[in-house]
């Protein structure tokens, strides 16, 4: 019935206005309650969350199909969900939601790897959890105990020394979601909570010590505690174009550096958002030698822009079979709003440098239909796809469709942002929200609503290949729905 609305941006300052047919702060706060109820009590399973379920709740999805004992990490899942509550709990103050928030964070601690992260799902039917190497062990009827990692014997030696299912992955804000997630509800619960705390210690640990010394992060890891990544093999250098390379998939997973799927960018906000919870050198330097890889990763002319992922030369490589060296057009413009929010949270003025000569490029490589390509050939910066058999074409008439090779252009706002911070410094406020748009889209929200406090569409589960007569729940709806009346709630206090 309803479909996903936009979530609303941040914004310190609202123009008040009158608003007829405006919700009451009651009437926004009780369709809090109750949508937040209905995922806590109906939704949650193990108080964790799946990406979609069907309208009747018997279907369940995250990137695969689950049954009641699996729940997922990779957003929009379990920390995206267990936000949104957090939200709810800060703009009312009602400790309903922070009671949903916490056992959501509870099962983000059962999920934890001896690795330091969390993999895409999280498995709590005993037999199964064997077979993962969670920090907290499965119970076999005995009350979890949490081992000490660096023991060499018992539950945690014998897990690490004989099961490979370790991976901490940082592949779409897995990880990194977890613990911003788990961070912001440690601070809001004053520390109190030994467990949160503790997870968040290790996994932020295990983050800092997975970082190259040239500031990047890597898809996964599987070793912690670990010695860093060695630098006399990976060296600190600017980027580069390589001499030749080949135009068909070398199957070969050269890349170490990562910027596709957000992987570095996400971390790197990971460690800002760590320093302005607790403070500390450690992860404010982490977070700045990200921004200064950012910086070495620029091409140089003809292309001030980022590719996907380098090696360890900082040439561009491929990763994927449909993911070439290449300039590309989305994740530069991710690049370009984190070095924005490092200049934000730092006022360090080498964060702006490489924006004006990005920006200035890739508005000379805009398509006639006022998108960016996701890649650009090295050097030549013809637009780049592929057909769908996978070879790499300067046509875009027969493109795969399960990957998105076409973009569309952030640049206007990226442009006023970096305008509105180099006049105006650090803390220069973006524009105002006028409190009548925020009280139409609350307004819909709350009429989306059905009795029950779900907001359900019309759609597809896409791993269970099924368009559900009950219509689909997804946790991204909720998400963004609850920030909206967070956020008028905000605006009109």
């Amino acid at each position: 019935m309803a479909a996903a609305l936009a979530a609303v941006g941040l914004a310190p300052a609202v123009v008040r206005a009158e608003a007829p047919g405006s919700p009451t702060p009651a009437e926004t706060r009780s369709a809090l309650r109750k949508a937040v109820g209905f995922f806590h009590r109906e939704v949650a399973r193990h108080g964790g969350y799946v990406w979609a379920s069907s309208g009747d709740l018997a279907l369940r999805e995250g990137e695969a199909r689950t049954g009641p004992d699996t729940i997922w990490v990779q957003p929009p899942g379990t920390p995206t969900v267990g936000e949104a509550m957090l939200e709810a709990h800060e703009a009312t103050g009602e400790a309903v939601h922070l009671d949903a928030a916490r056992e959501a964070a509870a099962a983000l601690v059962r999920g934890q790897l001896h690795s330091g992260g969390w993999a895409y799902r999280i498995e709590f039917d005993p037999e199964v959890r064997t077979k993962w190497a969670y920090r907290v062990p499965p119970t076999q009827g005995k009350p979890d105990v949490r081992t000490d990692p660096g023991e060499p014997g018992g539950w945690a030696g014998w897990r690490r020394r004989r099961y490979k299912g370790n991976m901490t992955l940082l592949d779409d804000d897995t990880t990194q979601s977890a613990l911003r997630f788990l961070m912001r509800l440690d601070k809001v619960t004053g520390f109190r909570d030994a467990a949160v705390h503790e997870a968040v210690a290790y996994g932020l640990a295990s983050l800092g010590a997975a970082q190259y010394p040239g500031g990047a992060w890597s898809h996964n890891y599987d070793r912690f505690p670990r010695r860093p990544p060695d630098p006399q093999y990976y060296p600190v250098r600017r980027a580069s174009y390589p001499s030749e390379w080949s135009r068909t998939w070398t199957k070969e997973f050269a890349g170490c550096y990562m910027l596709n799927d957000r992987i570095t960018l996400d971390a790197i906000r990971t460690m800002l958002d760590a320093h302005a919870v607790y403070g500390g050198k450690a992860t404010l330097a982490s977070a700045c030698r990200g921004g200064e890889f950012l910086r070495r990763a620029q091409m140089p002319d003809p292309q001030p822009a980022w590719a996907q992922q380098y090696d360890r030369h900082m040439h561009p490589v491929w990763d994927r079979k449909f993911e070439p060296p290449a300039i590309t057009g989305l994740e530069s413009q991710d690049v370009l709003e984190t070095l924005l929010l490092l200049y934000r949270r730092t006022g360090e003025k080498r964060f702006l440098e490489p924006v004006p000569p990005a920006i200035a490029y890739l508005r000379r490589s805009v398509l006639a239909d006022g998108n960016l390509a996701r890649f650009y050939e090295l050097e030549t910066n013809r637009p780049s796809y592929f057909t769908r058999d996978y070879r790499l074409t300067h046509d875009r008439t027969k493109m795969p469709r399960h990957y998105t090779f076409v973009v569309a252009s952030r640049l206007d706002a990226i442009e006023a942002r970096y305008r509105r911070l180099a006049a105006g410094g650090p803390g220069a406020e973006p524009p105002p929200v006028a409190v009548r748009d925020l009280a139409d889209r609350a307004r819909r929200v709350i009429e989306a609503m059905d009795p029950r406090g779900a907001w359900v569409e019309e759609g597809t589960l896409d791993a269970h290949d099924a368009r559900p007569a009950s219509g689909v729940i997804r946790s991204a709806t909720f998400a963004e729905n609850v920030r909206t009346l967070c956020r008028y709630l905000e605006a009109v206090r």
